[in-house]
């Protein structure tokens, strides 16, 4: 923190000083990042201040970085009408096995969104593991998708395969501790275990008032913090981090793991197309690298098909060629309070 703050304008980055009292909010109530002054944010200017000063991590394994891999479902059911719509595509283009292929999900709840067993098998076989954030509303909640005790079963099998699960927080649950205490204990009581880990829906999120409630529902991490509208480091950091509140003039407990890269963004918001997709991607990847970083990238389940899918398969290739520690944000969590950032060596100016 004092080294943050010897420069100024570095530390409001950090702090995220311009989205305290009064700053402009879109439709979904978001800061974002086109009202930003900070306009760069493809270059972590926070961490890469602390590692020039001789700050470092130490992966397992000896791994150069990490890559935090998510996914928020959002839904998990495909309307009937919609699947009549691909078998009538399917027959007018001739693919009689494609319609063939959906004829027997008309009646099934499962299709496509139901696939958490085989984003697993695929990750797997890059050696990663990632984590899965579900919504815990009840019927009538504001962004109810799915009952999250239909799911019983998908999520323990998860857990059971080394898998994370955390709550992704409904449309209100940013701002209100009891929604979120109740959102919270449902999902712990479908579980039955403790859930650490959070991501809100839509990335709502309010500095620092967020950080504060997540406190004190008991959460251990927050990964919702990044730009919707925009890829990038938003206050300036490819690491973990404990907020430091300019309410308070005191750091906070709970561990923040920003989100740099969202589907949705790169391919709706930034409105890219695969080949700018993938530039951006990899300019991100590269530059956490260099500063021996974290890079959260959420990848939804319903982007788990056709281009999407191939593309999400890239990034993992991408990693596992550069020797990426690729894990779940629950892993860097336990990892960060063990290892953690490490101060600047004094003997001989080397690391060990």
């Amino acid at each position: 923190m004092d080294l943050l703050k010897q420069d100024s304008e570095i530390w409001e980055l950090f702090t995220r000083k311009e989205e305290y009292d009064g700053c402009s909010r879109d439709r979904y109530d978001r800061f974002p990042y086109y009202r930003s002054r900070h306009r760069d944010i493809s270059v972590p200017r926070a961490s890469q201040m602390l590692i020039e000063n001789g700050y470092y991590c130490e992966y397992p394994e000896a791994q150069p970085f990490a890559i935090c891999l998510t996914h928020d479902i959002d839904t998990v059911y495909k309307p009937f009408h919609s699947k009549g719509l691909e078998i009538i595509n399917a027959l007018k283009n001739r693919d009689l096995a494609r319609a063939g292929q959906i004829v027997p999900q008309l009646r099934s709840k499962k299709c496509p969104g139901w696939n958490f067993d085989e984003i697993a098998d695929i990750e797997e076989s890059y050696g990663a593991r990632s984590s899965f954030y579900f919504l815990a509303l009840e019927e009538g909640d504001s962004g109810y998708a799915y009952a999250i005790e239909d799911l019983k079963q998908e999520m323990c099998m998860l857990q059971d395969k080394g898998w994370e699960i955390g709550l992704h927080g409904g449309c209100e649950a940013y701002r209100d501790l009891e929604r979120l205490q109740r959102e919270k204990q449902r999902l712990e009581k479908t579980l039955n275990q403790t859930v650490n880990g959070y991501r809100n829906h839509f990335l709502k999120f309010r500095v620092p008032d967020t950080w504060e409630l997540l406190e004190r529902a008991g959460f251990h991490y927050d990964t919702t913090l990044g730009y919707p509208d925009c890829t990038g480091f938003r206050n300036g950091m490819c690491h973990p981090f404990r907020p430091f509140n300019i309410n308070t003039n005191q750091e906070m407990e709970i561990l923040e793991i920003p989100l740099a890269i969202m589907d949705q963004t790169l391919l709706s918001y930034m409105q890219l197309n695969m080949e700018q997709a993938w530039a951006q991607t990899e300019r991100l990847i590269d530059a956490v690298e260099r500063h021996n970083g974290v890079i959260t990238i959420l990848w939804h389940n319903t982007y788990m098909t056709g281009a999407s899918l191939r593309f999400y398969r890239k990034i993992l290739e991408y990693g596992r060629e550069k020797g990426a520690w690729m894990t779940s944000c629950g892993e860097v969590k336990s990892w960060w309070q063990k290892s953690g950032m490490r101060p600047p060596l004094i003997v001989q100016g080397a690391r060990p």
